[in-house]
Protein backbone atom coordinates (compact mmCIF):
# COMPACT_ATOMS: atom_id res chain seq x y z
CA UNK A 1 0.00 0.00 0.00
CA UNK A 2 1.04 3.48 -0.59
CA UNK A 3 -0.25 7.00 0.57
CA UNK A 4 -2.10 7.56 -1.95
CA UNK A 5 -4.59 4.47 -1.79
CA UNK A 6 -5.31 6.16 1.70
CA UNK A 7 -7.71 9.08 -0.63
CA UNK A 8 -5.31 11.69 1.32
CA UNK A 9 -5.16 15.25 -0.56
CA UNK A 10 -2.93 16.16 -3.28
CA UNK A 11 -1.64 18.41 -0.95
CA UNK A 12 -1.21 15.99 1.62
CA UNK A 13 0.44 13.55 -0.72
CA UNK A 14 2.66 16.63 -1.31
CA UNK A 15 3.66 17.13 1.82
CA UNK A 16 4.39 13.68 2.38
CA UNK A 17 6.42 12.90 -0.42
CA UNK A 18 8.04 15.92 0.15
CA UNK A 19 9.45 14.17 3.41
CA UNK A 20 10.48 10.99 1.52
CA UNK A 21 7.63 8.69 2.38
CA UNK A 22 5.43 6.68 0.18
CA UNK A 23 4.60 3.62 2.07
CA UNK A 24 2.42 4.27 5.29
CA UNK A 25 3.24 1.94 8.29
CA UNK A 26 0.61 -0.56 9.35
CA UNK A 27 -0.77 1.16 12.13
CA UNK A 28 -1.49 4.23 9.52
CA UNK A 29 -2.73 1.73 6.67
CA UNK A 30 -5.65 0.90 9.91
CA UNK A 31 -5.89 4.28 11.28
CA UNK A 32 -6.43 6.36 8.34
CA UNK A 33 -9.15 5.51 7.08
CA UNK A 34 -11.30 4.76 9.82
CA UNK A 35 -10.68 8.76 10.75
CA UNK A 36 -12.08 9.74 8.06
CA UNK A 37 -15.50 7.64 8.57
CA UNK A 38 -15.45 9.50 11.59
CA UNK A 39 -15.03 6.31 13.95
CA UNK A 40 -13.58 6.52 17.66
CA UNK A 41 -10.25 4.66 17.75
CA UNK A 42 -8.96 2.59 20.32
CA UNK A 43 -4.92 2.18 19.51
CA UNK A 44 -2.38 0.17 21.03
CA UNK A 45 0.95 1.05 19.72
CA UNK A 46 4.45 1.57 20.99
CA UNK A 47 6.86 4.24 20.06
CA UNK A 48 8.41 4.23 16.74
CA UNK A 49 5.13 2.78 14.68
CA UNK A 50 4.18 6.11 13.20
CA UNK A 51 1.07 6.66 15.26
CA UNK A 52 1.58 10.38 14.99
CA UNK A 53 1.22 10.57 11.51
CA UNK A 54 -1.49 8.11 12.02
CA UNK A 55 -3.83 11.07 13.91
CA UNK A 56 -2.48 13.77 12.58
CA UNK A 57 -2.76 13.24 8.48
CA UNK A 58 -6.86 12.82 8.60
CA UNK A 59 -7.40 15.27 11.46
CA UNK A 60 -5.93 17.72 8.81
CA UNK A 61 -7.69 16.52 6.18
CA UNK A 62 -11.32 16.18 7.82
CA UNK A 63 -10.39 20.24 9.23
CA UNK A 64 -8.92 21.78 6.15
CA UNK A 65 -11.96 19.94 3.49
CA UNK A 66 -14.87 21.55 6.32
CA UNK A 67 -13.20 24.85 6.34
CA UNK A 68 -14.63 27.54 8.49
CA UNK A 69 -17.76 28.83 9.41
CA UNK A 70 -16.48 32.59 10.36
CA UNK A 71 -13.43 34.36 10.46
CA UNK A 72 -12.96 32.89 14.04
CA UNK A 73 -10.79 29.96 14.95
CA UNK A 74 -12.14 28.22 17.73
CA UNK A 75 -10.35 24.72 18.85
CA UNK A 76 -11.69 21.97 16.88
CA UNK A 77 -8.95 19.32 17.78
CA UNK A 78 -7.93 19.04 20.90
CA UNK A 79 -4.57 16.43 21.55
CA UNK A 80 -3.50 15.55 24.94
CA UNK A 81 -0.02 14.43 25.66
CA UNK A 82 1.42 14.06 29.38
CA UNK A 83 4.98 15.79 28.68
CA UNK A 84 6.70 18.70 27.19
CA UNK A 85 8.52 17.21 25.08
CA UNK A 86 6.24 14.79 23.11
CA UNK A 87 3.92 17.68 23.01
CA UNK A 88 6.32 19.98 21.41
CA UNK A 89 7.00 16.75 18.91
CA UNK A 90 3.28 16.24 18.06
CA UNK A 91 2.71 19.96 17.37
CA UNK A 92 5.48 19.83 14.83
CA UNK A 93 4.28 17.34 12.88
CA UNK A 94 1.21 18.60 12.45
CA UNK A 95 2.68 21.53 11.37
CA UNK A 96 4.71 19.62 8.92
CA UNK A 97 1.97 18.30 7.41
CA UNK A 98 -0.86 21.02 7.13
CA UNK A 99 2.12 23.39 5.79
CA UNK A 100 -0.26 23.66 2.57
CA UNK A 101 -3.34 23.52 4.21
CA UNK A 102 -5.52 25.76 6.07
CA UNK A 103 -5.06 24.36 9.40
CA UNK A 104 -3.38 26.20 11.98
CA UNK A 105 -1.46 24.43 14.90
CA UNK A 106 -0.70 25.73 18.59
CA UNK A 107 0.99 23.45 21.59
CA UNK A 108 1.05 24.90 25.22
CA UNK A 109 3.08 23.08 28.02
CA UNK A 110 4.32 24.13 31.64
CA UNK A 111 7.84 25.96 32.01
CA UNK A 112 7.49 28.23 29.92
CA UNK A 113 6.26 32.24 30.32
CA UNK A 114 1.63 31.98 29.66
CA UNK A 115 2.15 35.39 27.86
CA UNK A 116 3.28 34.07 24.70
CA UNK A 117 0.78 31.34 24.74
CA UNK A 118 -2.16 33.24 25.70
CA UNK A 119 -1.03 35.56 22.35
CA UNK A 120 -1.36 32.69 20.21
CA UNK A 121 -4.53 31.47 21.58
CA UNK A 122 -5.47 34.57 20.49
CA UNK A 123 -5.01 34.63 17.49
CA UNK A 124 -6.90 31.21 17.38
CA UNK A 125 -5.84 27.90 16.22
CA UNK A 126 -7.67 24.63 14.73
CA UNK A 127 -5.54 22.12 16.42
CA UNK A 128 -4.00 22.64 19.98
CA UNK A 129 -2.06 20.32 21.33
CA UNK A 130 -1.17 20.45 25.19
CA UNK A 131 -0.28 18.62 28.32
CA UNK A 132 -2.86 18.59 31.35
CA UNK A 133 -1.59 20.71 33.78
CA UNK A 134 -1.20 23.96 31.32
CA UNK A 135 -4.55 23.14 29.87
CA UNK A 136 -6.78 22.69 32.71
CA UNK A 137 -4.62 25.81 34.07
CA UNK A 138 -5.68 28.61 31.01
CA UNK A 139 -9.23 26.66 30.71
CA UNK A 140 -9.98 27.81 34.29
CA UNK A 141 -8.40 31.48 33.08
CA UNK A 142 -10.66 31.53 30.54
CA UNK A 143 -7.94 31.85 27.89
CA UNK A 144 -8.83 28.32 26.37
CA UNK A 145 -12.20 27.66 25.24
CA UNK A 146 -12.80 23.67 24.30
CA UNK A 147 -16.67 23.96 23.85
CA UNK A 148 -16.57 23.33 19.98
CA UNK A 149 -14.16 20.53 20.07
CA UNK A 150 -15.04 17.70 17.13
CA UNK A 151 -11.96 14.78 18.08
CA UNK A 152 -10.05 14.43 20.66
CA UNK A 153 -6.57 12.64 20.58
CA UNK A 154 -5.29 11.08 23.76
CA UNK A 155 -2.07 10.16 23.46
CA UNK A 156 0.17 8.45 25.51
CA UNK A 157 -2.43 7.05 27.63
CA UNK A 158 -0.69 4.81 30.37
CA UNK A 159 2.05 7.32 30.70
CA UNK A 160 -0.74 9.62 31.72
CA UNK A 161 -1.58 7.13 34.48
CA UNK A 162 1.89 6.42 35.57
CA UNK A 163 2.29 10.82 35.68
CA UNK A 164 -1.05 10.99 37.93
CA UNK A 165 -3.13 12.48 35.27
CA UNK A 166 -5.92 10.65 35.20
CA UNK A 167 -8.28 12.87 36.83
CA UNK A 168 -6.78 15.78 34.93
CA UNK A 169 -8.07 13.92 31.85
CA UNK A 170 -11.46 13.47 33.63
CA UNK A 171 -11.38 17.17 34.41
CA UNK A 172 -10.81 18.11 30.38
CA UNK A 173 -13.16 15.58 29.25
CA UNK A 174 -15.79 17.30 31.31
CA UNK A 175 -15.24 20.38 29.32
CA UNK A 176 -15.08 19.13 25.89
CA UNK A 177 -18.81 18.37 23.95
CA UNK A 178 -19.92 14.97 24.22
CA UNK A 179 -20.52 14.48 20.85
CA UNK A 180 -16.83 14.03 19.68
CA UNK A 181 -14.46 11.30 17.71
CA UNK A 182 -12.39 10.40 20.23
CA UNK A 183 -8.80 8.28 19.10
CA UNK A 184 -7.49 6.73 22.28
CA UNK A 185 -3.91 5.53 21.96
CA UNK A 186 -1.33 3.82 24.33
CA UNK A 187 1.90 1.53 24.27
CA UNK A 188 -0.20 -0.71 27.05
CA UNK A 189 -3.44 -2.04 28.12
CA UNK A 190 -3.43 -2.79 31.62
CA UNK A 191 -6.76 -2.90 33.09
CA UNK A 192 -6.72 0.50 34.63
CA UNK A 193 -5.91 2.01 30.96
CA UNK A 194 -8.71 -0.18 29.23
CA UNK A 195 -11.60 1.28 31.75
CA UNK A 196 -10.59 4.61 31.20
CA UNK A 197 -11.04 4.15 27.52
CA UNK A 198 -14.09 2.53 27.84
CA UNK A 199 -15.49 5.48 29.77
CA UNK A 200 -14.59 7.91 26.75
CA UNK A 201 -14.71 6.43 23.37
CA UNK A 202 -18.00 4.88 21.84
CA UNK A 203 -18.31 1.70 20.20
CA UNK A 204 -14.20 2.35 18.91
CA UNK A 205 -12.28 0.46 16.41
CA UNK A 206 -9.83 -1.31 17.87
CA UNK A 207 -6.48 -1.10 15.92
CA UNK A 208 -3.21 -3.05 17.69
CA UNK A 209 0.20 -3.01 15.55
CA UNK A 210 2.21 -4.92 18.39
CA UNK A 211 0.90 -7.60 20.80
CA UNK A 212 -0.21 -5.81 23.91
CA UNK A 213 2.92 -4.95 26.19
CA UNK A 214 5.21 -7.05 24.15
CA UNK A 215 8.76 -5.41 23.44
CA UNK A 216 9.60 -4.04 19.97
CA UNK A 217 10.03 -7.09 18.08
CA UNK A 218 13.79 -6.41 16.66
CA UNK A 219 15.26 -5.11 19.55
CA UNK A 220 17.76 -7.46 20.66
CA UNK A 221 17.33 -7.63 25.00
CA UNK A 222 20.09 -8.34 27.05
CA UNK A 223 20.97 -8.43 30.87
CA UNK A 224 24.30 -7.94 33.07
CA UNK A 225 23.73 -9.25 36.09
CA UNK A 226 26.11 -6.79 38.54
CA UNK A 227 26.00 -5.07 41.65
CA UNK A 228 25.39 -1.32 42.13
CA UNK A 229 28.87 -0.38 43.31
CA UNK A 230 30.18 -1.85 39.68
CA UNK A 231 27.64 -0.66 37.50
CA UNK A 232 29.43 2.61 37.04
CA UNK A 233 32.57 0.33 35.88
CA UNK A 234 30.74 -2.09 33.42
CA UNK A 235 29.17 0.67 31.70
CA UNK A 236 32.54 2.51 30.80
CA UNK A 237 33.85 -1.30 29.66
CA UNK A 238 30.70 -1.27 27.51
CA UNK A 239 30.58 2.18 26.13
CA UNK A 240 34.44 1.63 24.67
CA UNK A 241 32.69 -0.41 21.98
CA UNK A 242 31.87 1.92 19.33
CA UNK A 243 29.07 -0.35 18.49
CA UNK A 244 27.13 2.08 21.43
CA UNK A 245 27.16 4.73 18.79
CA UNK A 246 23.78 6.69 20.43
CA UNK A 247 22.61 5.67 23.78
CA UNK A 248 19.79 6.41 25.72
CA UNK A 249 20.41 5.81 29.25
CA UNK A 250 17.52 5.40 32.19
CA UNK A 251 18.36 5.91 35.99
CA UNK A 252 15.25 5.92 38.36
CA UNK A 253 16.54 9.43 40.29
CA UNK A 254 17.38 12.69 38.96
CA UNK A 255 20.80 12.52 41.08
CA UNK A 256 21.55 9.51 39.97
CA UNK A 257 21.42 11.17 36.60
CA UNK A 258 23.41 14.29 37.26
CA UNK A 259 26.21 11.93 39.13
CA UNK A 260 26.60 9.51 36.22
CA UNK A 261 26.65 12.48 33.38
CA UNK A 262 29.75 13.80 35.55
CA UNK A 263 31.29 10.78 35.78
CA UNK A 264 31.22 10.61 31.90
CA UNK A 265 32.27 13.75 31.43
CA UNK A 266 35.43 13.14 33.55
CA UNK A 267 36.20 10.18 31.08
CA UNK A 268 35.61 12.36 28.01
CA UNK A 269 32.34 10.63 26.93
CA UNK A 270 29.88 13.66 25.92
CA UNK A 271 27.01 12.63 27.95
CA UNK A 272 24.30 15.20 29.21
CA UNK A 273 21.18 14.46 31.54
CA UNK A 274 17.72 14.94 30.97
CA UNK A 275 14.93 15.50 33.85
CA UNK A 276 12.61 17.67 35.50
CA UNK A 277 14.37 19.80 37.21
CA UNK A 278 16.21 21.15 34.12
CA UNK A 279 13.90 24.25 32.45
CA UNK A 280 12.47 24.01 29.45
CA UNK A 281 15.39 25.76 27.35
CA UNK A 282 17.65 23.55 28.84
CA UNK A 283 15.92 20.34 28.10
CA UNK A 284 15.39 21.42 24.29
CA UNK A 285 18.50 22.33 23.89
CA UNK A 286 20.06 18.89 25.09
CA UNK A 287 17.28 17.13 22.95
CA UNK A 288 18.55 18.95 19.40
CA UNK A 289 22.35 18.36 20.10
CA UNK A 290 21.41 14.31 21.22
CA UNK A 291 19.64 14.48 17.90
CA UNK A 292 22.37 15.97 15.96
CA UNK A 293 24.94 13.73 17.58
CA UNK A 294 26.67 16.35 19.55
CA UNK A 295 26.34 14.35 22.71
CA UNK A 296 26.87 10.47 22.37
CA UNK A 297 24.66 9.96 25.34
CA UNK A 298 21.50 11.03 26.74
CA UNK A 299 20.82 9.93 30.75
CA UNK A 300 17.41 10.70 31.35
CA UNK A 301 14.48 9.65 34.12
CA UNK A 302 11.37 8.25 32.53
CA UNK A 303 9.51 10.68 33.09
CA UNK A 304 11.76 13.29 31.65
CA UNK A 305 12.39 10.94 28.26
CA UNK A 306 8.73 10.12 27.42
CA UNK A 307 8.10 11.41 23.97
CA UNK A 308 11.62 11.50 22.95
CA UNK A 309 11.56 11.09 19.33
CA UNK A 310 14.95 10.12 17.89
CA UNK A 311 16.34 7.88 15.35
CA UNK A 312 19.62 6.33 14.81
CA UNK A 313 19.24 5.46 18.79
CA UNK A 314 21.63 2.60 18.70
CA UNK A 315 21.50 0.99 22.26
CA UNK A 316 19.50 1.81 25.41
CA UNK A 317 20.61 0.81 28.60
CA UNK A 318 18.82 0.35 31.66
CA UNK A 319 21.23 1.49 34.33
CA UNK A 320 18.71 1.03 36.87
CA UNK A 321 15.46 -1.29 36.08
CA UNK A 322 12.45 0.09 36.46
CA UNK A 323 9.83 0.71 39.01
CA UNK A 324 7.19 -1.65 36.61
CA UNK A 325 7.20 -4.16 33.88
CA UNK A 326 5.06 -1.90 31.64
CA UNK A 327 7.94 0.97 32.03
CA UNK A 328 10.56 -1.46 30.56
CA UNK A 329 8.59 -1.82 27.42
CA UNK A 330 8.14 2.36 27.06
CA UNK A 331 12.23 1.97 28.07
CA UNK A 332 13.54 -0.39 24.57
CA UNK A 333 10.70 1.03 22.83
CA UNK A 334 13.50 4.13 21.80
CA UNK A 335 15.42 1.62 19.90
CA UNK A 336 14.74 -0.85 17.16
CA UNK A 337 11.95 1.50 15.43
CA UNK A 338 10.15 1.28 12.42
CA UNK A 339 11.48 -2.16 11.25
CA UNK A 340 15.04 -1.33 12.26
CA UNK A 341 17.02 -3.28 14.54
CA UNK A 342 18.13 -2.20 18.20
CA UNK A 343 19.34 -2.95 21.57
CA UNK A 344 18.69 -2.79 25.34
CA UNK A 345 21.42 -3.59 28.10
CA UNK A 346 19.69 -3.61 31.54
CA UNK A 347 22.17 -3.57 34.31
CA UNK A 348 20.30 -5.85 37.00
CA UNK A 349 21.88 -6.30 40.39
CA UNK A 350 20.87 -8.55 43.34
CA UNK A 351 18.19 -6.45 44.64
CA UNK A 352 16.82 -5.67 41.38
CA UNK A 353 16.09 -9.98 40.26
CA UNK A 354 12.51 -9.88 41.79
CA UNK A 355 12.14 -6.68 39.02
CA UNK A 356 13.29 -8.39 35.82
CA UNK A 357 11.30 -11.85 36.99
CA UNK A 358 8.24 -9.09 36.63
CA UNK A 359 9.27 -8.15 33.37
CA UNK A 360 10.18 -11.47 31.64
CA UNK A 361 6.41 -12.57 32.87
CA UNK A 362 4.68 -9.54 31.15
CA UNK A 363 6.59 -10.07 27.72
CA UNK A 364 6.34 -13.98 27.92
CA UNK A 365 9.92 -14.06 27.29
CA UNK A 366 13.34 -15.19 28.78
CA UNK A 367 16.14 -12.13 28.53
CA UNK A 368 19.48 -13.50 27.53
CA UNK A 369 21.82 -13.05 30.57
CA UNK A 370 25.63 -12.63 30.09
CA UNK A 371 27.66 -13.57 32.29
CA UNK A 372 31.20 -13.16 31.29
CA UNK A 373 32.32 -10.33 31.84
CA UNK A 374 34.69 -8.73 34.01
CA UNK A 375 32.41 -6.82 36.90
CA UNK A 376 29.93 -9.90 36.90
CA UNK A 377 27.86 -10.42 40.03
CA UNK A 378 29.19 -13.33 42.07
CA UNK A 379 25.97 -14.76 42.79
CA UNK A 380 25.94 -15.66 38.92
CA UNK A 381 29.19 -17.36 38.57
CA UNK A 382 27.94 -20.34 38.75
CA UNK A 383 25.28 -19.99 36.45
CA UNK A 384 26.20 -21.35 32.66
CA UNK A 385 28.21 -19.00 30.11
CA UNK A 386 25.72 -17.82 27.32
CA UNK A 387 28.71 -16.08 25.06
CA UNK A 388 32.30 -16.63 24.99
CA UNK A 389 34.93 -14.51 26.61
CA UNK A 390 34.30 -10.81 26.34
CA UNK A 391 31.58 -10.32 23.32
CA UNK A 392 29.29 -7.32 24.10
CA UNK A 393 26.25 -8.23 23.10
CA UNK A 394 25.53 -5.19 20.33
CA UNK A 395 23.90 -5.17 16.99
CA UNK A 396 25.69 -2.24 14.47
CA UNK A 397 22.33 -0.74 13.67
CA UNK A 398 23.52 3.06 12.94
CA UNK A 399 23.07 2.33 9.01
CA UNK A 400 20.09 0.41 8.96
CA UNK A 401 17.91 2.98 11.64
CA UNK A 402 19.10 5.81 8.96
CA UNK A 403 16.82 4.35 6.60
CA UNK A 404 14.04 5.06 8.44
CA UNK A 405 12.13 7.47 9.95
CA UNK A 406 8.81 7.05 12.35
CA UNK A 407 6.13 8.94 9.63
CA UNK A 408 6.25 5.90 7.22
CA UNK A 409 8.22 3.88 5.53
CA UNK A 410 11.07 5.53 3.73
CA UNK A 411 11.35 5.16 -0.12
CA UNK A 412 13.63 2.63 -1.36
Amino acid sequence: MEFSDLKLLPILLETVAEEGYEEPTPIQEQAIPEVFAGRDILGCAQTGTGKTAAFALPIIQCLHEKGRASEEIPIRALVVTPTRELASQVAESFSVYGAKTSVRTGVIFGGVRYKDQIQMLHRGIDVLVATPGRLIDLVGRGNVVLSQVEIFVLDEADRMLDMGFIEDIRKIIRKIPKKRQTLFFSATMPPTIRRLADSIVTEPVEIAVTPVASTVELTGQTIFLVEDSSKLSLLRFLIRNPAFGRVLMFCNTKYKVDRICSTLRRSDITAKALHSDKSQRVRESTLAQFKDGKIRILVATDIAARGIDVDDITHVINFDMPQTAETYVHRIGRTGRAGAEGSAVSFVSLQERALLAEIEKLINKNIRVIHEHPFRSPLSASAPTLIDGNDVPVKKTVGRTRDRKRTGRKRR
